[in-house]
């Protein structure tokens, strides 16, 4: 039960740290800022000493650079770099729920992972971290809300297990089903305007597109604007849902796009945890980790700044996915590779294949590998297409198989993956992902 492991993970940090300050590492995504911010609050309220630091990736040189003088909790990260995290001296504390890439070498780890527990339940880093969180007091329930948003921007929310409907209980979310687009507290007409899941083809990025989805569904202007999706009533919700799932290919899929919203007490007031994360995630996107970390954690000019730092961000999104719908991409039977070269932020070619991975623009299974320069060095995302795709293919396995022929970094989950590796080697690893998948193909 994940519940016992995280009671004696909880215990032996409690034991082990009593005098020792804390070096805490996590991941920029959502999930993983959340999980930072969960357990800033809790180092706080136990008076502990640390710092923070927050990582695109946990890379062999940012461990050599760790304190030597410290415990290190790492979040959200971690789980494929056992054997490096072992040589060090300090004492290592691991929450994540990556797939483990070696069994754990050294003593001096205490890691807490689902993957490691035989009845396997799929949690966030941001939910495992509430769990040791609440453990350490009940008075950390305070922080539920922001094991949701983490869930949420790791898209986890469409599947509720008992531990996740537990944590729901304590975080007094309000949930209302509907078309899963956000901001859903905000004019309807923006939302859909800029809504990337769905990428809904005619409408995402196109003002006239969505007048025209709106009049098909009947939704009028309350005086100078347009009602939030929260505020339609059913009649409103159910045309709404038909207008968009029109342009969206597959009717068998609508219940991909149709789901809870999921709104949450943040700043004093009502929010949707998509936009939240949304939110969040954008300002770690963009270069500003420290904001992104600042709004969880409750600062109100920290909040002020993401906004602005959103908007920007937003555009870099529509401009990108119209950049990668002009320019040419190499297609396989059941792969598209997308190298975006300098044109487009390596910080945003996860979230770019993630959207069109969502959209109706590739068929289910299809494997989505977007690769962008940062420096000398290649950012390369990899995506399964559909909400849930039933492909057997590991997307980790693929990225690892590739990085331990031509070196780097691999890191992921079965159907998001992806790795860094040297610009020098940008033909050789689309060769080598050609063959491997034109491979794979063949054989099954």
């Amino acid at each position: 039960m994940i519940l016992d492991e995280i009671k004696e993970f909880t215990k032996q940090f409690l034991q082990e740290t009593e005098q020792e300050k804390i070096h805490l590492i996590s991941h920029f995504d959502t999930d993983g800022i959340t999980s930072a911010a969960i357990f800033v609050k809790t180092l706080e309220k136990l008076g502990k000493q640390f710092s923070v630091k927050i990582l695109k990736s946990l890379t062999k040189e940012d461990i050599d650079e760790f304190p030597d003088d410290k415990t290190i909790v790492i979040l959200d990260l971690g789980s494929s770099h056992l054997n490096e995290l072992s040589k060090l001296k300090n004492k290592v504390f691991i929450i994540d729920h990556h797939e483990i890439k070696n069994q754990i070498p050294s003593p001096n780890i205490k890691i807490v992972n689902p993957h490691l527990i035989q009845e396997y339940e799929n949690l966030c880093a941001a939910e495992l971290t509430y769990l040791v969180s609440r453990e350490i007091s009940d008075e950390n329930k305070d922080l539920a809300h922001l094991a949701l948003i983490g869930r949420v921007g790791d898209i986890m929310d469409s599947k509720i297990n008992k531990t996740t409907s537990m944590i729901l209980k304590d975080s007094n979310v309000i949930i209302k089903t509907g078309l899963l687009i956000y901001p859903s507290t905000r004019p309807l007409d923006k939302a859909l305007e800029y809504s990337s899941r769905p990428f809904i083809p005619g409408v995402t990025g196109n003002p006239r597109g969505v007048f025209e989805l709106l009049k098909e569904a009947e939704i009028e202007r309350v005086g100078k604007t347009f009602k939030a999706l929260i505020d339609l009533n059913k009649k409103e919700m159910k045309n709404l849902c038909t207008a968009a799932l029109l342009r969206l290919s597959g009717k068998e899929k609508a219940q991909e796009y149709i789901g809870n919203l999921y709104l949450v007490k943040f700043f004093n007031k009502i929010e949707d945890a998509r936009e939240l994360s949304a939110i969040i995630n954008a300002c770690s996107r963009m270069e500003q980790p420290s904001t992104s970390l600042m709004v969880c954690l409750g600062n109100h000019e920290a909040r002020k700044k993401a906004e602005k730092i959103y908007l920007k961000y937003r555009q870099h999104i529509i401009a990108g996915l119209k950049h990668i719908e002009q320019h040419q991409k190499i297609q396989g039977k059941e792969y598209v590779i997308i190298n975006v070269k300098d044109k487009i932020k390596d910080t945003l070619i996860g979230t770019l294949a993630s959207i069109l991975s969502f959209s109706s623009i590739y068929k289910e299974g299809t494997i989505i590998i977007g690769m962008a320069y940062n420096e000398d060095k290649i950012k390369i995302s990899t995506r399964m297409a559909g909400r849930n795709p039933k492909s057997t293919r590991n997307l980790k396995k693929l990225m690892e198989s590739v990085t331990n022929v031509i070196g780097g970094e691999s890191g992921g989950h079965q159907k998001a993956a992806g790795c860094i590796i040297d610009k020098q080697d940008e033909e050789k690893f689309i060769d080598l992902i050609k063959d491997k998948l034109e491979f794979e193909i063949v054989k099954i």
